[in-house]
């Protein structure tokens, strides 16, 4: 019986030296999470804030990786817009010259992208969300209409974003 007390004792002392610490890394834990949600909030803010500021050019040209979901438009292309519509889209793999080789008309703007993104949006769909780059364009468009459909998805990312000269 002795020697299970003094175990019991042993316990007791163990488990009640480290909460005498506890207050202090409560306050260390929340002035971290503090840190991290508040510099979160300030991305967010900047990046929601670029979006406003971004206007779709009339002439640019810009890379778009298209993929995920049972859809037409899959596949990379370069894409070229003069004076606000699609003047040139070049299939980079087999299934972009695929499309390209069906309809132009099928290869969006950036612009094109983002009312597609609105209109998920408007619809209510499970995910619609777009991430932009530091002058505003968007840079990764990922959209999903209902969360446990299968091959409703669109992901769209755009790299190789380009204004043309004025």
């Amino acid at each position: 019986m002795r020697a299970v007390r003094a175990v019991r004792a042993v316990r007791t002392v163990a488990t009640a030296a480290p909460t005498r610490h506890r207050p202090l890394r409560v306050a260390v834990l929340a002035v971290l999470l503090m840190g991290v949600a508040a510099a979160c909030g300030t991305e967010a803010a900047e990046r929601a804030g670029s979006t406003a500021r971004w206007a779709e050019p009339s002439s640019y040209s810009y890379t778009l990786e298209s993929s995920e979901g049972e859809r037409a438009l899959i596949g990379r292309f370069r894409v070229t817009v003069r004076d606000g519509e699609v003047a040139e889209a070049v299939g980079l793999d087999e299934s972009g010259e695929r499309v390209v080789q069906r309809s132009l008309g099928d290869v969006p703007t950036i612009g094109g992208l983002l009312e597609e993104c609105e209109r998920a949006r408007a619809e209510g769909a499970d995910t619609a969300e777009v991430e932009y780059a530091d002058d505003g364009h968007p840079v990764r468009i990922s959209l999903d209409w209902e969360e446990n459909a299968i091959d409703d998805e669109a992901l769209y990312v755009v790299s190789d974003y380009e204004p043309a000269a004025p």
